[in-house]
């Protein structure tokens, strides 16, 4: 054996497993959505857009919730599946699906995208 290496606690190799153990399960590989094609930052997009006077994706930049290219793509999608409705290029707002949603009276993985 090289002298030069310590021995192992083996109680203390035991608690430190057991401790990353319960760290992974503190914190889920993915966050949760509603449905499988949405996004964790869509009810935060969408309750945004519902409180405040937003009507532009860069609008979400300047607030610090996400990137401005991220939002424009993520209300693209909620269009696509009726939750937001687009009234001209990268002008969105919050559609009576989207209010439904925020209520909790509309299922998101119940709804298909537009063709």
């Amino acid at each position: 054996m090289d002298d030069s290496t310590p021995d192992a606690d083996p109680s203390a190799e035991a608690e430190g497993d057991a401790t990353s153990a319960a760290a992974d399960e503190a914190e889920p590989d993915e966050a949760e959505t509603d449905a499988e094609w949405m996004d964790p930052a869509d009810e935060r997009i969408l309750e945004y857009m519902q409180a405040e006077d937003v009507f532009e994706p860069n609008q979400f930049d300047e607030a610090g919730i996400c990137p401005a290219d991220f939002a424009a793509y993520r209300c693209r999608e909620l269009t696509k599946y009726g939750l937001m409705t687009r009234h001209m290029p990268g002008v969105y707002e919050v559609s009576d699906a989207g209010e439904r949603y925020l209520a909790g009276d509309l299922d998101p993985s119940e709804l298909e995208p537009d063709a």
